[in-house]
């Protein structure tokens, strides 16, 4: 999903307070102002319904309004119970993971949650399979039994990420009374058991989100009432915060704003987040595109100009990637410049002949409506048909279109932003190149997939360093996809708002509690 190198936290983790876990109610808010922290965000909600999103937008609201069995602390990699009293692996094989369910959990409309919710929110999840939903991260679940207040996951092999993977959005525990089994659940409310209560909410406008005084489980900390407004572009947003009508801004302003952050006499509290978004060109392998050829992928490969991206469409805010896993994470790589040290139209030529391919090679090129999108897409058409080996159709849609589209093999190739799930090197493997990806372009590779599945048998991750540079050798190899950058992710708000350097860590965790009126 959910998504960078040599980043500096505003704030360090030795001013970060370890909270306890046992469990507190939230009690009211003694701040004098009461009227709401209005978040500004261009990442759109697709589904409220758990089973039915991967994507940035979506789990972020999903973080607020319900619960998983664990979470992250601010500044923390490893998961600590919220919805569970206690979780563990059963045994040494780390196939069998357990959780004890808290005793004092209930949703938002009054009933109690039990182990058969958490239960019911695999299985239906599972079972549905959404086209766009998150049932990609789960390849090893085989099955979840519930016995009393004990839920029980079995493994069909080790996977020391496993717990990570609860502590995301696609962990969240609905209520099994007030979702169908079988399909998706429409409308515009949910039935969590998190934080905060959605209030209100108008689809692609914005979300009124309350405090749940219900709410038991990780959190301390009381919050205060937000509303999210969503925009369709980044320029948008830009607009709405030089006019004031928003508090607090986290993705996506226009790279040319952010290029002038702190060069201006803004008085804005500017956090420069720990955190590893990244965007990757894809390609659809499935005959009959052309990018079902390796040569066709591997000559695109060959010519890409990452620098005049980054200077362009970017105006440097972003940093060039050549590898599946971004730099600051474990298993990091250059295996794309290693075997594309620089755009070469005589190597792309090459590739192209010795496959007996014939040039120019046309493709369509999707990409989500936006400006900056727009002033990329533009730019790697540029790119490509200035050697005269492609022609390169450019198509636009909204963010959801574009996600139907890709999805059913529309464009040939298609870039996507991604955020972590998780504070692990295989978020960026597992759900982009693995069998069945999220991505959906059709690849697959059985030496890839072991390869994953080796990195996930440690539970010391630096053990996985090697398998984590043999899986980026040989995307390098296939090119399923091109990496294309990096970036930092910058929270803004205004002086009056207290808290946003805890919004975003790069945990997947959108902590909207945290922010308060000073």
């Amino acid at each position: 999903m959910r998504s960078t190198v040599r980043m500096r936290i505003l704030i360090t983790c030795g001013v970060l307070v370890a909270a306890g876990v046992g469990g507190w109610q939230l009690l009211p808010s003694d701040d004098v102002r009461k009227d709401p922290i209005t978040v500004g965000t261009t990442d759109e909600v697709t589904s409220l319904d758990p089973a039915g999103a991967y994507d940035a937008g979506s789990w972020a609201m999903y973080s607020n309004v319900f619960q998983s069995l664990l979470t992250f602390k601010p500044g923390f990699t490893t998961p600590v119970p919220d919805a569970a009293e206690n979780c563990k692996f059963v045994g040494s094989k780390l196939t069998t993971y357990q959780c004890k369910l808290r005793d004092d959990l209930t949703f938002a409309g009054g009933r109690k949650v039990t182990a058969e919710d958490v239960k019911f929110s695999f299985d239906r999840m599972l079972g549905i399979n959404a086209d766009v939903g998150p049932a990609p991260l789960f390849p090893t679940l085989k099955k979840v039994v519930a016995d009393g207040q004990t839920v029980t996951f079995n493994l069909s092999g080790r996977d020391a990420t496993f717990p990570l993977k609860l502590a995301t959005g696609a962990g969240s525990i609905v209520d099994r009374t007030q979702y169908p089994a079988k399909k998706l659940r429409e409308g515009t409310t949910v039935e969590g058991s998190g934080p905060y209560v959605l209030k209100e909410y108008k689809p692609g406008e914005s979300a009124r989100l309350e405090p749940n005084p219900n709410y038991r489980g990780a959190l301390t900390k009381t919050g205060a009432t937000v509303v999210v407004r969503y925009f369709t572009e980044s320029e948008e947003l830009s607009s709405a915060w030089k006019a004031k009508q928003v508090d607090v801004t986290h993705r996506q302003m226009p790279p040319e704003f952010l290029s002038k952050l702190g060069t201006d006499k803004d008085t804005a509290r500017i956090t420069e987040a720990q955190t590893a978004e990244i965007r990757n060109l894809y390609f659809n392998v499935k005959s009959p595109s052309p990018m079902a050829k390796k040569a066709v992928r591997q000559a695109v490969a060959a010519v890409i100009d990452r620098p005049a991206i980054v200077t362009g469409a970017y105006h440097g805010t972003v940093e060039p990637l050549y590898s599946l896993i971004p730099q600051g994470f474990n298993g990091h790589s250059t295996a794309f410049y290693d075997k594309y040290p620089e755009p070469s139209r005589k190597k792309a030529a090459s590739l192209l002949e010795d496959a007996e391919i014939e040039t120019p090679v046309s493709f369509t090129l999707g990409y989500r409506k936006d400006a900056t999108y727009g002033a990329e897409a533009a730019e790697l058409k540029r790119q490509l048909e200035a050697t005269g080996l492609f022609e390169v159709k450019l198509v636009e849609a909204e963010w959801k279109e574009f996600q139907k589209a890709y999805v059913k093999g529309d464009y040939d190739a298609y870039p996507v932003g991604w955020l972590p799930d998780f504070p692990d090197s295989d978020s960026f493997t597992a759900p982009l190149v693995g069998t069945d990806n999220a991505m959906h372009n059709g690849f697959a590779s059985a030496k890839i997939d072991r390869l994953i599945s080796a990195t996930q048998q440690y539970s010391d991750r630096g053990a996985a360093v090697n398998d984590f540079e043999a899986i980026q050798a040989e995307v390098a190899v296939d090119v399923p996809l091109v990496p294309l950058w990096q970036k930092k992710d910058y929270v803004l708000a205004t002086e009056d708002v207290a808290g946003s350097q805890y919004l975003t860590d790069g945990t997947g965790i959108w902590r909207l509690w945290e922010l308060s009126w000073i």
